[in-house]
Parts: structure tokens; sequence; C-alpha cells
């Protein structure tokens, strides 16, 4: 579906009303991520990289020696969810020997989107100064955006962060934000035209030439879909992947499988 064919934008971004029993998945990642969290010895719990009580990041350590840093960054409309519901999803990169962050950020309208892209830049740098070697970057809706802010064209990151940047896999992402002005939620963003395409990645370039990996649900909205094709169009170096039959809620199910295609694309 193109932009012109959309009528009803708030319709466009409503995940949950086609999932089967959506209401039931955030209660679910919560007691999962709990139960995990109490079962994975290795971890550093609430550490602060900035001033908030919500700018705080996990890290969780694997059983041997790491092979490096993967940050994932939650979904949630800029608007709900926190780094709690979501520890769960470290199981797979752990299992392959690296070492995962999970950042909490501040949420919209506490804040603009703006904000939060330099809060996830803060928390990325946080987690490479404690963690050595090469970084992957993955986050999911609207942390899928975030991700590729970090990679896109006036990056919060510095240099020497951003040069240690090999992959990055976003998960449903949100790539051009100008739509979601027609929306709702836009009474909760205050985004203007110039604060979306300052914050689209499709609208800038890369910052880096690592590989991008636009990843996408088969069974997803259709303006997600068009997002991830969006950016695959818009950067040489980004590809779109549509994962079939996964939807906008149990896309991220593979991150807990060391074995899935998803897993072996981020650490590829």
């Amino acid at each position: 579906m193109s932009v012109s064919e959309i009528t009803d934008w708030d319709d466009a971004y409503a995940n949950g009303a086609y999932i089967p029993g959506a209401a039931d998945y955030p209660a679910r990642w919560a007691e999962e991520a709990e139960s995990f969290r109490k079962t994975w010895m290795k971890k550093d719990l609430g550490i602060v990289y900035g001033e908030t009580d919500r700018q705080r990041l996990d890290i969780f350590h694997p059983e041997g020696r790491s092979k490096g840093l993967v940050v994932f960054v939650h979904g949630g409309y800029w608007l709900k969810f926190d780094r709690s519901y979501w520890s769960h999803l470290a199981t797979g990169c752990l299992a392959r020997g690296w070492t995962v962050c999970l950042p909490s950020y501040d949420l919209a309208p506490d804040v603009r989107i703006a904000d939060i892209t330099r809060q996830i830049g803060a928390a990325v740098s946080k987690a490479a100064e404690r963690v050595g070697g090469p970084i992957r970057l993955t986050g999911h809706s609207a942390g899928g955006h975030l991700v590729t802010r970090m990679v896109s064209e006036n990056t919060p990151l510095k240099p020497e962060v951003l040069e240690r940047i090999e992959k990055v896999v976003s998960i449903s992402g949100l790539h051009d934000l100008r739509p979601l002005r027609n929306t709702k939620m836009n009474d909760d963003f205050q985004m203007s035209e110039a604060d979306a395409e300052a914050e689209s990645p499709a609208l800038k370039g890369a910052s880096v030439g690592s590989p991008v990996v636009a990843w996408v649900g088969g069974a997803e909205r259709p303006e997600f879909i068009r997002q991830s094709r969006l950016l695959a169009e818009a950067w040489p170096n980004a590809e779109f992947h549509e994962d079939a039959g996964k939807h906008h809620f149990d896309v991220i199910d593979a991150l807990k499988d060391a074995e899935s295609e998803l897993i072996s694309n981020l650490l590829a």
C-alpha cells in the first residue's frame, strides 16, 4: 500500500487491532523477562547513563569470553514500556557468546523523539565504555528507528563508538516519521514537519558503511512493511528482509533462539 492510498493513519499504525490476543502479550513479555533476570547470574542491572530515573540500562554477560556488544532498543511508539519487558530477548545472543545491553529511556510526552535519540546515543556510549570489541545494534519498532538513527547523519555517537558498529538490524522499524504527524499519537509527540524530517533516517544519509538490515514480519501492517522497504531503498548499505508469517508482536521471538535466522543475520 502506498502513502497516497492510506486514509486512516491511526489504523495504519494500529498493530494490536490486527493481532489475535494482542492484549495478553505485555504481561507475557514481562513475566518471561523477570524469570530470565532471576536465573541469569552474570548481569549488571540498573546502570545509570543519564540524569533521569529512566536513563538506566541492564547488561547481561555470556558464560565465556565476550565476542562483543549487542544493544537491543525496545519499542512502544516512544510512549511506553521499559527495559524490564525485554530481558529474555538477550538469550540468543548470549548463547552465541555476545554481551547484551538493554536500555530504558524517557518517554513522550515528557520528552521529544529527538531527546530520546540523544539518550540512546548516551546509552550505547556507556555500554561501549564497559564492553570491548565490535558492536551490533538492533531494536524493535520505535527501537528500530532509534538504532538506525545511531548510524544516520547527525548521529549522537562519537566517531570512536561509531567505528565499532559492524551491523545494524532494525526490526519493524519506523524510518520516515512524517506520517506519524497524521495520527493521534502526535498529540504526545508534538512533532512539526521539520522535527519529523530531522529524525527520519530514510530522509538522511547513512553515517557508516556497515551493513544495515530492515527486517519486518510478512504478516505486519502494510505501513510497517513499506517503512522497511523505504530504508532499504534509501540507503545503499541497507537491505530489506521479510520474515514470512510473523506479525509485529512475534517477529522479535527469534531473538531468543541462538540458531534463528534473525540471530544469524545480526551476528554474521
